[in-house]
């Protein structure tokens, strides 16, 4: 793959994540969906689409799909899953977004530091600034409806971050995010029958789109566009590159969810992304 590629691809993945944010508060904002209707259905349809791409790949390696993923890895996505779509109840597009991804490179950083990774100046001067950052954002929700929102959120990203770091030691990462989704399918099942007879998963048109193209769009092509992109990316660019992500729900935020972006918003997210670049380079300098 050449990097007139890669550009557009990584690109195109970058929206797939954020889309997953503007779909899921138009789902559950606008279209008024409830939150276990719309995790169990985006699961179920990034499930489908992973399997189908699997099959288009290569017919006979889904009949093997069970040897590849992990059990623990299907846990932490559904945590992920179910924490993101509870999450967006009560928080904004944007801010969502900041905390899930601040979340997830907190995770990741710290499971190297306890690995026994060395903290360089510039990345404890980094990472004092994002964990600075977050609190500081934080702070003014301990008293809104929305605390539960960061805290459900935060749970997302550290799962996210655990499944990530899981994903890094794959030789097969498509089919083992394939793999682990399938592996959800009983669960998903089951909470989709419960849902029927409890609410009669009534939605309307546009909220089964936004869910469906929430998992069949970003999550299961936008997966495996990131996934088959990503060898050809030095890790630093990946890792910077996931940074824009809040960016671009935001801007999704504004113009389709109309969500004002307001300064302690701004403020917050430029801090703490710009601790994580302070890290993040310091690592790739030390390399």
């Amino acid at each position: 793959m050449n990097t007139l590629q890669v550009i557009p691809l990584t690109l195109v993945s970058l929206f797939a994540f954020a889309a997953n944010s503007v779909l899921c508060r138009l789902a559950l904002n606008t279209e008024q969906v409830h939150p276990a209707d719309f995790t169990a259905i985006r699961l179920l349809s990034a499930a489908l689409t992973l399997a189908l791409i699997v099959a288009i790949k290569n017919k006979a390696t889904l009949s093997k799909i069970s040897k590849f993923g992990s059990y623990a890895g299907a846990i932490y996505l559904f945590i992920y899953a179910a924490g993101f779509s509870y999450a967006y109840v009560t928080l904004g597009t944007a801010t969502g977004a900041l905390i899930l991804f601040a979340c997830v490179q907190f995770t990741m950083l710290l499971k190297g530091w306890l690995a026994g990774v060395k903290m360089r100046k510039q990345e404890f001067v980094g990472m004092s600034l994002s964990l600075l950052g977050f609190l500081y954002f934080v702070y003014p929700e301990l008293e809104k409806p929305s605390l539960i929102g960061c805290l459900l959120m935060s749970t997302a990203g550290v799962a996210w971050g655990m499944y990530s770091l899981i994903g890094a030691k794959s030789t097969q990462p498509l089919l083992d995010t394939a793999s682990n989704f399938i592996r959800l399918l009983p669960v998903v099942l089951i909470a989709l029958v419960w849902v029927y007879l409890t609410t009669g998963l009534q939605m309307s048109l546009p909220g089964w789109l936004y869910t469906i193209g929430s998992g069949a769009l970003a999550s299961g092509i936008g997966y495996s566009v990131w996934y088959a992109v990503l060898p050809y990316l030095k890790p630093s660019i990946a890792a910077v590159s996931q940074l824009s992500v809040p960016i671009w729900a935001a801007s999704g935020g504004v113009l389709l969810v109309a969500e004002p972006i307001d300064l302690h918003l701004a403020v917050s997210a430029s801090v703490i992304l710009g601790g994580i670049l302070l890290v993040i380079l310091a690592r790739q300098k030390g390399k």
